[in-house]
Parts: structure tokens; sequence; C-alpha cells
């Protein structure tokens, strides 16, 4: 089967015209280039290791933003949600689709140079049919895919150059993130969550594709951690990772966030459940983990915790600081601390209401809880912010320039939770929740508004703008150089441009979808792009259909995914 789904794929690249593909004299992504991207590129998902979301390019600026007009669009042919980045390497573009897709375009005509389209299995089921874009080495296309195998491209002619399975899709386990590629390793980590997996991180060689090691998120017998997990419950513990990591190049440290623990009801794991809903700094060389923080234990509430944590350098009482920055899904805005060996506490606030915490440990940051907001099997518990958080996975951005990060959040939206006990089949939902028992319970306030973008100065630790929006937002985050904040993510179809400074806005274009891909910007020739795939689907979609049904309307977002290139007139 395998062999017959590359040849498959393979034929299909040929057939769409492999053979006319980049320029022979496409430049080889190393090490060095990773670990200093050039600013005219977008080598990766958020732009930099650190996971900043932002580009230095400033020839689109606050003064000439409102000309920004499309230079070129291209229509995937493919529906559901367009959630991956635009990935650049000195003019040649890469993006994905959902269901496996790998198109090559000319970044200045939108020219397409190839497209591999995974063929993936009839029977594979799983809840989040899309994908967040490729990884760039050497002269390979790194991809994850849905049935789970991490499949290396020519960078050239988008031939499959190898393959390697990470794990078996008729368990429960699939891939959506864009691998992580650092010191010669490429990295990956697993989705299924809600099927009773047991999430992990695995490198292999980016070059070869060998495997080089795996880490549990869950850990086993005799490992740190497993005595958080009764019985045999560490099994199927879930903590899924499935959302791309950061790097610290100094410490050769790899900073991923984690997901839920499974099922999503824990009456039958107590305990603190390490390492759900945390962060983890993995060795790149031996995938030791070096440091954790738990953002909240015993996670009942599904608030995954796997956004990116943003790697900043900071002063704190006057003196630099090696800073992790995280806006939650449990609605806090998280200040952590990397250190040699650990991870310290700095502060934690609200930036959307939360009514489960009655307080955070000014020591070690362990949140103490409600017990009225906990779920448990055979009632019904209302808590706040709902399961998808006050910012789901869509990132984050910072800008060096203002000192300002910008937070893609959700207010005046709880839920609730009605629990029974969980039954485990292989491949089949594990969760100790009904679907039709999920709840999503607008608060009075929101029918002004539910949606927000909030910009937050990180030395003051102050909100010091918000933009409302009368949608629920889902829109990735892009700051640049020109003092402007690019972002989507609302039902009105609209990819907008603010001010970094004061959040007013200064553009907007109506496009084909709902925006919830991640926004890029790169150079060609001397000319500056923003680039955002429009597609809307999968969770931004749900949550709709929920808000729908509590506020007694229909909404319809067209689908179908489009990539928009937009420049200001030469």
């Amino acid at each position: 089967m395998m062999r017959l789904r590359v040849m498959m794929a393979t034929a299909l690249v040929s057939w769409l015209g492999a053979a006319s593909a980049a320029d022979p004299a496409y430049r080889a992504v190393t090490d060095a280039r990773l670990a200093a991207p050039e600013p005219h590129n977008w080598l990766m998902t958020r732009g930099d290791y650190g996971s900043l979301g932002y580009s230095p390019l400033d020839q689109i600026t606050v003064a000439n933003v409102a000309t920004l007009k499309p230079e070129w669009t291209f229509s995937t042919g493919v529906s559901e949600a367009h959630q991956a980045p635009p990935i650049v390497n000195d003019g040649v573009m890469f993006i994905t689709t959902p269901r496996n897709q790998v198109i090559a375009i000319d970044a200045s005509t939108g020219n397409q140079l190839w497209r591999y389209a995974r063929e993936l299995p009839a029977d594979l089921f799983q809840l989040h049919p899309t994908n967040r874009g490729v990884a760039l080495y050497g002269d390979l296309v790194l991809l994850a895919t849905l049935d789970a195998y991490l499949v290396a491209l020519d960078a050239r002619t988008g031939e499959v150059k190898w393959e390697q399975q990470v794990e078996d899709y008729l368990s429960g386990y699939y891939m959506t993130l864009a691998p992580l590629v650092a010191e010669g390793r490429v990295m990956v980590g697993v989705s299924g969550g809600e099927f009773g997996v047991r999430g992990f991180v695995q490198a292999f060689d980016a070059t070869t594709g060998e495997p080089a090691w795996k880490t549990f998120t869950v850990p086993g017998p005799g490992e740190p951690g497993h005595d958080s997990w009764p019985g045999n419950t560490w099994q199927r513990g879930g903590v899924p990772v499935w959302v791309t990591g950061s790097y610290d190049a100094d410490a050769k440290l790899a900073y991923w966030g984690t997901g839920n623990a499974g099922p999503w009801i824990g009456d039958e794991r107590k305990g603190d459940n390490l390492y759900a809903t945390s962060v983890i700094a993995l060795d790149v060389a031996s995938g030791a983990i070096r440091a954790h923080h738990q953002y909240h234990w015993h996670d009942v509430w599904d608030w995954d915790e796997v956004a990116a944590p943003l790697l900043l350098d900071l002063e704190r009482d006057g003196k630099p600081t090696k800073a992790l920055v995280h806006a939650g899904r449990d609605g806090y805005l998280w200040w952590l601390e990397r250190k040699q060996g650990s991870i310290g506490f700095v502060d934690a606030k609200p930036y959307v209401q939360q009514n489960v915490y009655t307080g955070i440990d000014p020591q070690t940051g362990r949140p103490s809880y409600d017990e009225a907001r906990i779920p448990r099997a055979g009632a019904r518990t209302e808590f706040c912010p709902s399961i998808w958080g006050g910012k789901d996975w869509p990132p984050a951005a910072y800008s060096p320039q203002t000192g300002l990060l910008y937070i893609p959040a959700n207010e005046n939206l709880c839920g609730a939770i009605t629990g029974e006990p969980a039954k485990y089949r292989p491949g089949e939902l594990y969760m100790g929740v009904p679907l039709t028992k999920l709840e999503v319970n607008p608060t009075p306030a929101a029918k002004d508004h539910i949606g927000e973008l909030q910009a937050w100065d990180l030395k003051t630790r102050e909100r010091v703008w918000k933009v409302d929006f009368k949608s629920h937002n889902w829109g990735p985050v892009l700051a640049t150089g020109g003092g402007l904040v690019f972002a989507g993510g609302t039902n009105d179809r609209y990819f907008r441009a603010f001010d970094a400074k004061t959040g007013k806005l200064l553009w907007q274009q109506r496009t084909n979808s709902g925006v919830v891909g991640m926004p890029a910007s790169y150079e060609v020739d001397g000319r500056q792009y923003i680039a955002v795939q429009s597609g809307w689907g999968v969770d931004a979609q749900r949550k709709q259909d929920f808000l729908d049904k509590a506020f007694k309307t229909r909404t319809q977002v067209p689908q179908g995914g489009v990539l928009w290139v937009f420049a200001v007139p030469e």
C-alpha cells in the first residue's frame, strides 16, 4: 500500500508539470540559514526559530498600506481549512492544503511549478483534515501527513525522495503540524488526543529520514512524572503535540507545547497528568526532556496548550532575561524564564474572562481551581472560557519594533461539558464527552462582540489596545517592520492591516473565504509582498456552528482555498 501511494503521488507530480519546475540554482536551506534567516525569505512557519511571526521588511508601511492591492491569486482547488503559511526560499514558494497537497509556486508571478498530492487511505478517520505547512532543509521539502508519515520531496521537482512511517493511523494517530528542523534533525509531533493515543515528539535525520529519537509526552514506568498517571492510564493518556515548536539555537533546546490529557473527563486519571497542557524543553541531540512547565494540571477542559511559545530576550528587573511567552488557551497570558535545566515562572494574567482559576501560586505558577468548575462524569459543568479557549492554536505575533505582543483572542464565550464514563476502542473517539453534550455559551456581552485583536506591552505586562470584532476570531497574526499588524480570522472574509502602535484599522481586503491561514511576508527583486491563504473550515466552522445554535442564526462562509498575494503598486 505504501509503495502504491508513493507511485500515485509521484505520477501526479509529473502529470502536473514537475519537469518545468524550479530554477536548478535553487539554494539549499542550511542549519546556518535557519538560525539566521534572511529578511527577504520566510523559511519556516513563523519566520524564525523564536516563533515571533515578525518580518523586518519595511517597504509596506503605515503611510502606504492603504494602496495595497492583490498582485496575484492562486486557487488550490481544495476545500476545508487552509491554515498553512506560504514558505519562501529565494523566490520559490511552497504552500500546503488540506488532504496533504504541496504546491510549489513562482513567488513573483504565481505560476505553478509543481504539485504533490498524497493518496490517503480510504479508511482514514481524523478530526482535523488540514495541514499547517512544510519545513525546508537542504534540497528537501518536508511534510507531515494525515496518515502519520513524514515525507521528503525534492524541492525542484516535487518527487518523493524518502518517507518514514511515524505511527499507525488505524490507532488514531495523525499529523497536521509543520515539521521543525534544527541541527540536521527533523522533528514532528502527533495529533490524536481524542482517540486514546500516547503522544510523542519524534526526530529523524533530516537528510536520510533515519529515526534518531522518540520522546513520549506521557511518561511510562520508571520515567519522571509517571506517578502522575494512576494505574495504566498512561498507556492512552493523550497529550498530543500538533503545532510546530520553537527552538533555542544557543541552548540546543526545542520548546514544544502539549495538548489535552485523555480522556477529557478525568475521573479515572487522578493527579497532575504530566506532561499534558505544558511546555517541554527537548534536547535536540538526544530527545531528553530537560525542563517543563505545566500551565494547568489535570486538564479536563480540553485547553490544549500546543501553540508554540515565543522565545524572546526581555528585561526583568533591569536585567536581560531569556523569556518564554505564551497566550494560553486557558485564557491566561504566561511569562516564563528559560533557565539552564529549568523553566521559571515569572507572571500570569488573564487576557479574557476566566472563572476556573481561584489563584496562581506566585512562586511556581501552579493554579488552584474552583471545584464547581471541574467537569466530571454524570454532571453538567459550566466554565469560562469555552473549550476553544481565549485563543486556540492560531499564533500570536511579537514586534521587536514596538515591544508589543499581538493576540488573536475570543472574549465573552463560556462553555459547558456533560461528562460520562469513557470506553476505549482502538481508532474510535475516547473523550468521555459525547459531541452532542458540548456547549458554547455566549455571555450577554457577546451580542456586542466576541473576537478581539489585543496588543500587550511585554515590559509592563499590561494591555495597551484592542480591536473588537462582531465575529469570533480565528486569525493568525503577522507583524512587520513597516509598523503593521496583519490578521484575518473573522467570518466576514476580510484580511486586515492595523497600525501596530495604536490598533487603528488602515486597510482591508475581502477574500473568497474566511482567512485562517498564517500570513507571511517576503521580497523578490526588491519588492515586498504579503501572502496568506484564505479558506474556512475545521474548528473555525465548528465553532461558528455552535455560535449559530446559541444565537439562533445561520452564518454561511464560502469554502475553497485561494492564496492571496498583495503588494503596493510599483
